[in-house]
């Protein structure tokens, strides 16, 4: 079964601006965490503390997502996309339809 390219592309180009524009949304909630005074007190910055940590590492897992689509349009342009990385065999539309940037086979992944 032959990996329909252009699909491919436009899911990629989906799932960037997915994660670009959730990214541009969260950008307060990663923001510093200021000491209010007016505050209920240490309980509400550690609040915000956690909450911002959070929402880092959710940033961090969207950026590693962006390189990961990098590295599917690439394997696009070399002819490689949906070819397992680890032993060549086809990924399945299936998988790559759940996760247009998977370069792993559901047997090696």
């Amino acid at each position: 079964m032959a990996i329909d390219l252009n699909k491919a592309r436009q899911r990629l180009a989906a799932k960037r601006e997915e994660l670009e524009e959730l990214s541009r949304i969260s950008r307060e909630a990663r923001a510093t965490v200021e000491l209010d005074q007016q505050s209920v007190g240490r309980l509400s910055r550690m609040d915000a503390m956690q909450q911002q940590a959070m929402a880092e590492a959710q940033e961090r897992t969207r950026k590693r997502d962006l390189v990961r689509i990098e590295q599917a349009e690439r394997r696009l342009r070399e002819e490689e996309y949906g070819y397992c990385t680890e032993c060549g065999e086809e990924i399945a539309d299936g998988r790559l339809a759940v996760d247009p940037m998977a370069e792993k086979c559901i047997n090696c992944a």
